[in-house]
């Protein structure tokens, strides 16, 4: 982790919040505090009374050790793992020379090796957190100390300082704001490290305070804070201010927590309530947990396993030996007497089982964690060198700052993502509208002369023009220029009803604060099109209309909140007529208008339904002109209201709706809520892969919709969204429980009455599709037992993870055809303990899931919930402070570099810029990291248990006496020279399928999900073919050499022989063996195999030479033993002999399985090395999908062919608005819009049908690969869009070739053959484009193609249903009521 050493305008934050006992210690000295608080009291300006209290400091403290403690501390954390404790206990037998028969080098140095790797590894990550500690505790804060302000580091600040802010600093602790440089004492706050979002919040100090303006003053201040304990809530603080004998209730706007940014206020005072742990935003940061991958647990298991059979093996052994000793060696005292301490043959019996467990302990070498630490290093190297995550816009790469999930990143479920800078870029701009009718912003993405069309240059005749708009149609701009009324009151009403403010740096150049982004979007358009808001006052707003400066006089605000869900403000022109101007959702506002615009209404209606299928946020706009007496009359009762002790918000209220009736249409405005780059198309491959997504936002149920409509999480092909919005814990369970109910009716609908009963078959359709399971013309599908086996194995594991758990929900075999949305509150209530599994069983259920209104704690709850209740591997991703909990609670974290600071960077396993990155990082990345660990792991079991076997069947041919059948120098490189060296190659650089097919075909993910790589039954098989191996090492060579015999006649049944000729065997076995596991050959791997070949007879001539017995005569001993042995050709036959045994039942396996059961990445394969034949040069250029989803719809400048969308929703961003403020006369100071220009390019259209799991239908197959089909094929409908695809047979060029076309035509020829029609269908016509390059007899080379269309797709005879001319409607909102509440 490199941290940047001078960003003066982002806050450090916290990494790893440590317990309060760490922080106390760090803060001066261990002190125990009484009970839990139960409330705080502070006074101002008196750290005496404040300490007796032993309140945190703002001091925090991440790092884990320090020079005196690394060294113990660190050892004590790595001898905890079973592992390394393991090898330390055989190191300690192995000084016992009365059972050792192997040197103490064979453990020690490897021992040392993994524990100094660590070590470095430990203390390289804990000096960046050192690093980081210091700068974040030494910036710098005004501190009131004795009435002069000082400069004082942050960990110095104490509870109950007075501390003064500056313009875009950080708030350095929870502060009571006291006063500020602003009228009224406001003070402006961006939030985002807190809640994510980035428009401006206003805080406003007590008016007893407010005058405290100066340091003499505050310094006399010496008022009492008593108020409620640190706690996690940010949108709540209770407490009283008690001061003058008088007492004040003090709120959350009185608050500026730790972690906002002051912006657009000179300065302000705050007093210190919370400081360093304490702290709201600390509170909301979660626990580090360390993080463990499914295989580093399941190693675990099998490591206890393994240490099980080597008791076993061990006791076998000894008891062997008590026999042998007590029958035989007792006729052999005479001669070869026992050793001092041996007296009989049990106590022989004993000291050769712990003989033996030493040398059997290689079936699990220390060489194992130091190779795969050593991959996993490399694996990371990868993801940080990868051009393709790299984002040259703001310079930023892909970075893994964990060196331990690699693998974890192939076996991921679900994904948990932030909203607000993570889908989206936060970027409100306007899009398209409708006025009178008439709708502008639909234009043409290929202009008359076939070019992309230029956006309009607003400057001409507005030299106030903003440059960030894009907008395309000439149109409107024409209209409001010429004079068109409607158009110009449309724009007019923009540029007055708003609660936004002009700042003016220099002539012309205005820069807009806006409460929302959406606010802005929408002044900036008026602005654009000559309407330029110039200017406030509390009583007038100055408006530049098309260069004429008009003044209006400001009556009124009518202001916004979620219950009215629309704003209004009533001006006066300068010629004396009153308006009012009205903008708000269009369902409230349109029951507010005049009958007469009944007819506008509908084709407005229409409109924004377009603009909704499209995923824009929309507007309605109204007006409505009052006379001098209907204004009078109704002011009275607005300031009559507004003066009201009791229910004033209620009377408010019900004065607004007196005015805003009867209004005028004008028209909608559509704005488009900036989605990143390649978010659909990312979000629709991860789909494809059988993850799931779901959003948890902390903001409002609107946007969210409509940002799960623009990035295709919600479609209108789904069956129905519901809507979870209860207060009460009856009233959730009752929405929850209908929900479900609803959709096991839909299911019955579609035809699965039976499952819906209860008797569901392993595979069942999408509902609502009209298709049932199987092939209607009663095709048999001989892969069908197979999948369900498959189905069942997963079935059983899962069950097996649960240890006991709930038996899974009917609700999980219905389609994923319905979405989930929950608000917060409602939330809160599912999430407690009886009702998780209600909630579980509802959201589990459906498609996509969207979670608005939620804190950072309830966003970790929901990680928690699924990852305790289903057993699966999540991912987190945001960007913000709000995400961190998320973040560091999922099996992996991921965060995003992007505008909210780095404290999601920070607390982030891996991290990178762009949420698109997300699918290259899992696909690729997180596949061949957990593919490559899978057979580094079967291969180096196999390879040790044969090595360590030949011990066992030895022991019975030598009286049990623990002698080993290798000297101890080849047993000690065996695993650390002679092998290591390729496997690390393989687990390193091998791969099964090049990068971009990982892409294009997302089903080759779904075996990590299922972890069909390296489990329990794969581990034994391993195991079985190492015993077998070992067996053909020991037994081949012993029977051979014990009749064979030199060219001199001498035999050849000596020891050392003996042990050359296996070691040899061994060597090259293991190296035939894994030049078969290698799928990748790479020069490396090449020199690594055969290089590690050469050196094992390199160093077996060096040990037997004269040189080393002259020098060391003790310890080589057997001169010439080596030459001898390798120059006898009966040697060199054994070694062959041996080699073919081994190896032919694993090639005529591993030929077998792919004729007859290959996997999809076989096929994905030969269908590639069939291609590479007969693809012509440059064949290849523009294919696949790739990581931007190149090839897709064009996007904005074009509508889409959909229809009978519903309004998702409407483009108001904020809760509570401004206007009592502004007409008060506080003068309002807002966000800056970074506005900027955009094209955004959506996906046509999404791709519904998920994959069933383990659908099977070669019988489709076989009839495609010979060219026919079972029923016509349906031709595609007249509106159909582009695809958005899942393999290269969708998204190809025209050039696709002919093997690949054929396999597209299989798949379009098992649905054509289902009778299922797909009206538009743009998926489905590019497949019947494809069926008619026809594929070629002979080039299939047997592969069954039926086995193809369900590895590929997943699906047998189901239609894509494709949203077009003949959708089926819009899916019906359901806003659960209950009667409880």
């Amino acid at each position: 982790m490199t941290v940047p050493k001078d960003i003066p305008d982002k806050w450090f934050p916290i990494v790893l919040p440590l317990q309060r006992k760490k922080q106390n210690q760090v803060a001066g000295g261990l002190k125990k505090r009484k009970g839990k608080e139960e409330e705080r009291k502070v006074r101002a300006n008196d750290r005496e009374y404040n300490e007796k209290f032993q309140y945190a400091s703002n001091c925090i403290v991440t790092s884990k050790y320090n020079i005196v403690t690394f060294l113990p501390v660190n050892l004590f954390e790595q001898f905890q793992e079973v592992a390394n404790t393991y090898f330390l206990f055989l190191l300690i037998l192995q000084l016992i020379p009365q059972i050792s028969s192997l040197s103490w080098f064979t453990t020690i140095v490897p021992l040392v090796l993994v524990l100094s790797i660590t070590a470095v590894k430990d203390a390289t990550d804990d000096y960046f957190r050192h690093k980081s500690d210091n700068q974040v505790n030494n910036r710098q804060s005004q501190v009131l100390i004795n009435g002069i302000l000082q400069k004082e580091k942050w960990m110095n600040v104490r509870v109950g300082d007075i501390i003064k802010l500056e313009n875009n600093q950080f708030v350095a602790a929870d502060l009571l704001l006291l006063s500020s440089s602003e009228p009224h004492s406001l003070c402006y706050i961006e939030t985002a490290e807190l809640d994510g979002e980035t428009n401006m919040k206003v805080r406003q100090s007590l008016v007893v305070t407010a005058e405290l303006g100066d340091p003499s003053n505050l310094a006399r201040f010496d008022g009492e804070v008593v108020c409620e304990p640190p706690n996690n809530k940010l949108d709540r603080f209770c407490g009283t201010l008690y001061w003058k004998e008088s007492k004040y209730p003090l709120s959350n706007q009185n608050m500026l927590l730790r972690g906002c940014v002051l912006r657009n206020t000179e300065y302000c005072y705050g007093l210190v309530i919370f400081a360093g742990p304490d702290s709201k935003l600390m509170q909301n940061s979660g626990r580090t947990k360390f993080k463990r991958t499914s295989i580093d647990r399941l190693m675990n298991t099998l490591v206890l396993w393994i240490f099980g059979f080597l008791v076993c093996m061990g006791v076998i052994l000894a008891i062997g030996n008590a026999v042998w000793e007590r029958e035989v060696g007792t006729l052999f005292q005479s001669f070869l007497p026992w050793d001092p301490p041996v007296n009989n043959f049990m106590f022989s019996a004993f000291l050769s089982f712990w003989s033996y467990v030493i040398i059997l302990n290689t079936v699990v070498p220390i060489s194992l964690y130091v190779s795969v630490e050593v991959i996993r290093l490399g694996h990371s190297y990868f993801i940080n060198w990868d051009r393709r995550m790299f984002c040259s816009r703001s310079n930023t790469p892909a970075e893994a700052r964990t060196t331990t999930l690699n693998e974890e990143l192939g076996q991921v479920e679900y994904i948990f993502s932030d909203k607000t800078g993570t889908l989206t870029q936060n970027i409100m701009t306007f899009n398209k509208c409708s006025i009178n009718g008439h709708a502008y912003g639909d234009v043409d993405p290929v202009g008359p002369q076939g070019k992309r069309p230029q956006p309009l240059d607003f400057s001409v005749g507005n030299p106030l023009a903003d440059g960030g708009l894009c907008f395309y149609d000439a149109s409107l701009l024409e209209a409001v220029r010429t004079g068109d009324p409607a158009a110009q009151e449309f724009f007019r009403l923009l540029s007055l009803c708003h609660t936004a403010m002009s700042e003016e740096k220099r002539e012309g150049a205005l820069l807009y604060k806006a409460q929302s982004p959406d606010e802005g979007a929408l002044v900036t358009a008026a602005r654009n099109f000559g309407f330029v808001f110039r200017s406030r006052t509390p009583g007038t707003i100055t408006v530049h209309e098309l260069g004429r400066p008009v003044t209006y006089t400001l009556l009124a605000i009518l202001d916004f909140n979620n219950i009215r869900k629309r704003m209004s403000v009533i001006v006066r022109n300068p010629e004396g007529r009153i308006r009012l101007y009205c903008k708000g959702a269009d369902t409230v506002l349109f029951e507010r208008l005049h009958p007469c615009n009944h007819e506008l209404m509908n084709i407005t209606s229409d409109h924004l339904n377009e603009y909704a299928a499209d995923g824009l946020r929309t507007l309605a706009l109204a007006y409505r002109d009052l006379s001098e007496e209907e204004w009078e009359e109704w002011s009275e009762h607005y300031r009559g209201a507004g003066k009201a002790a009791d229910c004033r918000e209620d009377r408010l209220a019900a004065t607004y709706e007196e005015i805003e009736q009867d209004m005028m249409l004008l028209g909608a405005t559509a704005i488009e809520d900036k989605l990143q780059e390649g978010v659909p198309e990312t979000i629709a491959i991860l789909s494809l892969a059988n993850i799931k997504i779901w959003v948890l936002t902390g903001d409002k149920q609107e946007t969210a919709v409509n940002i799960g409509y623009s990035c295709k999480m919600l479609t209108d092909d789904m069956t129905e969204i519901f809507i979870i919005n209860g207060h009460t814990v009856q009233s959730v369970r009752e929405e929850l429980r209908r929900a479900r109910d609803r959709m096991v009716a839909h299911s019955g609908d579609g035809g699965k009455g039976d499952e819906a009963q209860g008797w569901a078959r392993p595979q069942t359709c999408s509902p609502g599709n009209g298709v049932g399971e199987g092939d209607p013309a009663g095709w048999p599908h001989p892969q069908e037992k197979e999948e369900k086996e498959k189905e069942k194995e997963k079935e059983k594991e899962k069950e097996k993870q649960q240890q006991g758990g709930p038996a899974p929900s009917l609700l999980e075999t219905i389609s994923g055809e319905f979405a989930l949305v929950i608000s917060g509150h409602s939330l809160a209530h599912a999430l407690e303990g009886d009702m998780e599994q209600e909630f579980l069983e509802t959201a589990c259920a459906c498609r996509a899931v969207i979670c608005c209104r939620v804190t950072p704690l309830q966003k970790a709850m929901v990680v928690e919930v699924i990852k305790r209740h289903k057993k699966a591997v999540t991912l987190a991703i945001g960007d913000g402070a709000n995400d961190v909990s998320m973040i560091k609670t999922a099996h992996i974290g991921v965060g995003i570099s992007g505008q909210e600071g780095i404290q999601a960077v920070l607390s982030s396993d891996y991290s990178f810029s762009q949420f698109r990155f997300l699918q290259r990082l899992l696909l690729v990345h997180g596949r061949w990291s957990y593919l490559r660990m899978c057979r580094f792991l079967c291969y180096f079991f196999y390879k040790n248990f044969a090595f360590t076997m030949v011990h066992f069947w030895f022991g019975f041919f030598c009286g049990f006496s623990a002698q080993t059948v290798y000297d101890q120098y080849f047993i000690t490189l065996y695993n650390i020279v002679y092998t290591s060296l390729p496997v690390l190659a393989m687990g390193i650089f091998d791969q099964d399928v090049p990068e971009q097919r990982s892409l294009e075909y997302p089903k080759l993910y779904e075996p990590g999900q299922l972890n069909l790589l390296f489990n329990k039954r794969e581990f034994f098989i391993c195991i079985a073919q190492g015993i077998y191996t070992s067996v053909v090492l020991f037994f081949v060579p012993y029977g051979v050499l014990a009749h064979a015999s030199q060219s001199t006649g001498e035999p050849l049944a000596d020891y050392q022989t003996f042990a050359v000729t296996t070691a040899t065997a061994l060597v090259i076995v293991v190296s035939v063996q894994i030049a078969l596991d290698t799928g990748y050959w790479t020069a490396i791997n090449h020199f690594f195999v055969w290089g590690s070949l050469g050196l094992y007879f390199t160093i077996l001539f060096i040990m037997h030479s004269s040189l080393l017995f002259s020098i060391f005569p003790k310890q080589f001993h057997f001169l010439g033993s080596a030459q001898n042995t390798l120059e006898q050709p009966v040697v060199w036959l054994t070694i062959a002999l041996a080699t073919v045994i081994c190896i032919a039942p694993v090639l005529a396996f591993r030929f077998l399985k792919l004729d007859l059961k290959p996997q999809l990445a076989d096929t994905v394969r030969y269908t590639q090395l069939v291609s590479q034949k007969k693809r012509k040069p440059g064949g290849r250029d523009g294919r696949g999908m790739g990581v931007s989803g190149v090839g897709l719809g064009v996007g904005a400048l074009g509508r889409l062919g959909r229809s009978g969308s519903r309004r998702s929703g409407y483009a108001f961003a904020h809760q509570e608005g401004f206007g009592e403020l502004i007409t008060s006369g506080k003068n309002m100071r807002l966000s800056s819009l970074a506005l900027a220009n955009f094209a955004s390019r959506h996906s046509s259209s999404w791709i519904d049908t998920l994959r069933k799991k383990k659908h099977a239908n070669s019988a489709n197959g076989a009839v495609g690969a010979n060219g026919q089909t079972g029923a016509p094929h349906t031709p595609p409908g007249p509106a159909s869009a582009p695809p958005l695809s899942n393999s290269s047979s969708l998204s190809g060029p025209q050039d696709t070739p002919p093997e690949e076309a054929g396999l597209s035509s299989f798949r379009e020829e098992g649905v054509a053959r289902d009778g299922v029609q797909s009206s538009g269908g743009g998926a489905m016509s590019h497949g019947n484009r494809c069926a008619r390059a026809t594929s070629p007899d002979g080039e299939t080379g047997g592969c069954s193609f039926g086995a193809v269309q369900e590895a590929l797709f997943g699906w047998r005879g189901v239609g894509a249903r494709v949203s077009g001319a003949s959708s089926p409607g819009p899916p019906p909102i359901m806003e659960e009521s209950s009667p409880a509440e």
